[in-house]
């Protein structure tokens, strides 16, 4: 089964929560109250998508974090990279495959294939096109908590 991981789709939700407000920088208190996820595990992922470049990191009294660029621009596939490594849905279609059987295989180039057009299709949904599909289902259940937060400048 195909299957991002828990933490990849916590990623996804602390990109997606980061990307409600656009202007300010958010402690990961702030992020974790807001998302609901435990605060060791949004500081786990935000240093890993800081690592990334998906987002940017202030230290200080006033740090915080914020998105690195704006959400259409990062791709689902960036996310995947960010907290998974490269999609390879079999090991011969992964950058660096080490499959024995890979000279003798009669299926490992249509699994490349498929691999490249999965990897084309996550590449052309932005964190927008993924907010898109479930922010007005959040917005009609959940008041923002960072809505009610002063922004830090």
């Amino acid at each position: 089964m195909l299957r991002i991981s828990k933490l990849t789709d916590y990623g996804t939700l602390i990109l997606a929560q980061l990307a409600l407000e656009k202007e300010g920088i958010y402690s990961a208190h702030q992020v974790a109250e807001s998302t609901h996820l435990a605060r060791p595990t949004v500081s786990k992922l935000l240093k890993a998508l800081s690592q990334a470049g998906l987002v940017t990191s202030q230290r200080g009294a006033q740090g915080g974090y914020t998105l690195a660029r704006p959400p259409e621009e990062i791709s689902a596939a960036q996310i995947i990279d960010a907290l998974e490594g490269p999609v390879a849905i079999t090991e011969c279609s992964s950058e660096h495959g080490l499959c024995n059987l890979e000279s003798f295989c009669q299926v490992g180039s249509a699994w490349q294939r498929i691999n490249i057009k999965i990897r084309k299709a996550l590449e052309e949904v932005s964190l927008t096109d993924l907010q898109q599909s479930t922010q007005s289902t959040t917005q009609q259940n959940f008041t923002h908590p960072l809505n009610r937060r002063n922004k830090l400048s």
